[in-house]
Parts: C-alpha cells; sequence; structure tokens
C-alpha cells in the first residue's frame, strides 16, 4: 500500500504542478487565471512535500481521526474553498479578505502544532467507542475542531459560487465544477475521519481528475475566444485546379484557397440560416471531404465546422440587434439557430456572456440614445 501511495503521490503532484505552469504562462495575459495557477501549484508542491514520508506511514497504525489527515483535511478544504473568492477579482487583490478567511484554520493549525513541542501526543483511537475516554483531552479537541472547520469550508465550496452568481457572471461549467468537487470533498471528509487507505486514493485521482476538467475547460474557453480572423468577402470561389496546384506546393496556400471557396459559399448561398444546415451539407455545397474542410477551417482558427458556421450566425444576430430587427431572443431564431436554448448556449459559449445580458445592454444604450 505504501508503494502505491508513492505512486498516486508522484502523478498527482506531476498533474497539477503542469497545470500550474501553463496556466502562469496564460496570467501573463489575463490575470483571472493567476488564482487558479496559485491553487494548482500549492497542491503539487503539497503532494511532493508527501512523497518523501510515504514509506515512514504504517497505515495500519494511524487509527480514526488522525491529526495529521485532519490537517490535510482542513489545508486542502480551505484551499479549493478559496477559489470562489477569487472569481470576482484576482486573488493578489484581496489578500486581506483571505487571511481572514484562513485565520481560524492558521490558528488551529499553530496551536496543534504547539501542543505537540509542550509534550502533548497524539492518541490512536481505532474504534469510535474509545471516544468517550478520549474526546476531553487537548488532542481531541483539536481534531474535533478540525473536522469542524473543514465541514464549514467545504459547505462555503458549495455555497460561494452561487452566491457570487448574483453578482458576477459565472460559466456554467464552473458552477459545475463547485459542485462536484463540494460531493468530492464530503467524500473526503469521510475517508479522512475513517481513515480508509483504499477511498483516500480513491479520492485523488476523483480530485485530480476534477481539477483536470476544469483546466481543460479554462483553455476551452481560451481557445474559442481567441480573435477570428474577420469575415472578407469573397467575389470569386478558387478553381479546383488551383486548389490541386497549391496542394503540391504549398499545404497552407491550399488550406487558404479552400478556406476561400467555404467563405465564397456561406457569403453567395446563405443556407446557414436554415436550421438544419451543418457539416455535411457544406461539405457537398464545396466539394470538400470532411477531413479537409476541419483542416481549411483549423488553419484560419476556427475549431471545427459547427463553430464556424455558428459564427456566422452570431455575426447576423449582432447585426440584426444594431439595426433592431432583433429584440428578443425568440427572434434570434431567424438568423439560424434552431431554439432559444441553443441560440443562449452557443452565444454564451462563444461570447463569454448571456444572450440575454448582451440583449439587455444594447437595447438599453439604444433606448439612452
Amino acid at each position: 500500500m505504501e508503494q502505491v501511495a508513492f505512486v498516486t503521490l508522484v502523478v498527482i503532484a506531476t498533474i497539477h504542478l503542469m497545470m500550474a505552469a501553463v496556466l502562469s504562462l496564460y496570467s501573463r495575459y489575463k490575470v483571472q487565471y493567476l488564482s487558479l495557477a496559485w491553487i494548482m501549484g500549492i497542491f503539487g508542491a503539497l503532494c511532493c512535500t508527501g512523497i518523501p514520508f510515504t514509506s515512514l506511514l504504517k497505515f495500519e497504525n494511524i487509527g480514526l481521526f488522525h491529526p495529521f489527515m485532519l490537517l490535510a483535511l482542513v489545508v486542502t478544504s480551505f484551499l479549493q474553498a478559496i477559489y470562489p473568492l477569487s472569481i470576482p477579482m484576482p486573488g493578489y487583490l484581496q489578500w486581506g479578505r483571505m487571511w481572514k478567511y484562513a485565520s481560524p484554520a492558521i490558528l488551529l493549525i499553530i496551536l496543534y502544532i504547539g501542543s505537540l513541542l509542550l509534550g502533548n501526543r497524539p492518541v490512536v483511537i481505532h474504534s469510535y467507542g474509545e471516544f468517550s475516554d478520549y474526546w476531553w483531552r487537548p488532542d481531541m479537541v483539536f481534531r474535533l475542531c478540525g473536522f469542524w472547520l473543514s465541514v464549514y469550508y467545504v459547505v462555503n465550496i458549495l455555497r460561494l459560487p452561487r452566491l457570487l452568481a448574483r453578482n458576477a457572471e459565472i460559466p456554467r461549467y464552473v458552477k459545475g465544477y463547485f459542485t462536484a468537487m463540494g460531493l468530492t470533498m464530503i467524500f473526503y471528509v469521510v475517508a479522512a475521519a475513517v481513515f480508509n487507505v483504499t477511498l483516500l486514493l480513491v479520492y485523488f485521482y476523483l480530485f485530480s481528475l476534477l481539477n483536470m476538467y476544469l483546466f481543460f475547460r479554462t483553455l476551452e474557453t481560451m481557445a474559442i475566444h481567441l480573435p477570428k480572423p474577420e469575415i472578407v468577402e469573397v467575389s470569386e470561389a478558387p478553381a479546383e485546379e488551383a486548389i490541386v496546384e497549391a496542394d503540391k506546393e504549398d499545404f497552407n496556400e491550399a488550406n487558404r484557397r479552400r478556406f476561400e471557396r467555404v467563405e465564397y459559399f456561406m457569403q453567395h448561398g446563405q443556407e446557414w440560416q436554415d436550421n438544419t444546415f451543418g457539416r455535411d451539407r457544406l461539405c457537398a455545397a464545396t466539394g470538400i471531404n470532411r477531413h479537409l474542410l476541419l483542416q481549411c477551417l483549423r488553419s484560419q482558427g476556427y475549431n471545427n465546422s459547427h463553430d464556424y458556421i455558428n459564427s456566422y450566425r452570431i455575426a447576423a444576430l449582432k447585426r440584426g440587434v444594431s439595426a433592431g430587427t432583433i429584440l428578443t431572443v425568440n427572434d434570434c431564431l431567424g438568423v439560424g439557430f434552431g431554439s432559444a436554448k441553443t441560440a443562449r448556449s452557443c452565444f454564451e459559449r462563444m461570447e463569454g456572456m448571456s444572450l440575454d445580458d448582451y440583449l439587455r445592454r444594447k437595447l438599453a444604450a439604444k433606448s439612452g440614445q
């Protein structure tokens, strides 16, 4: 079991340090990623700190409510709870708020370490029936305080994002992440309290998978919001012979020519206004197979054909709002969206704000003129 714990800590440390490094790089361009980079880095550092001690653990003798497990629980639950606080503004702008929130945990850890230095020794308990004999000892009082403080932080993991959502625009996947993380932390509370090694290792992997999910969704959000090429009017579609000739000499030029053919069709055919229009019809109309279509779209900064087609619909939606022909979400169906729900989800994912808020702001700005 010690070897399994060692491998687990190495894997988790590597994953979190890698994510911290990537997010630190992106935080140079968007400071909102700085807090998440710090949290991932701290988790990676904590795992690295624990790696040398795995060979010293005697899992069968740890017992229930072990103090070191509870201290790790307090630290982990606090770190997960402070991330929602950094959503409205970067974490480094609110250090006072963070320290105030951490003060109970810091005080508890200092007092417990002080009691150990004064000669207080942890009590090993293997059954809940032994609590009646030892609950009054300072060691057990500290443990129980740490347990309930962790519960408080876990509750805030579930509660804070919903409170902040009233004053800040939080993507749905972030709220879903915190719900899943809160439930996972409840699982960790149980695993740390009873100290079941198998449950604890399961938690470590669940924890890492959730953080990887948040990491990749963060990168996906950034990729979606990368600057897209402006729609340039294409007056004539490139001939097939020109594309074939370009493909022999310059791979990138061939992709550019294919993209011009796709653009010509999208600008002059405007079949994208039909909500049933999709990749297959685009391939049939342009004579480009799925692989080459995806290749040429990605060469111009589009993630896939679905995002490319919807970019035309969103551009038409914005023109309609400016012209006053689109006033409600239901009016957006005229630009090719199949339903109001689809229009909302697509707009929020690609523009980074809700469609309803966009319409309200634009209409309010027009009425104020």
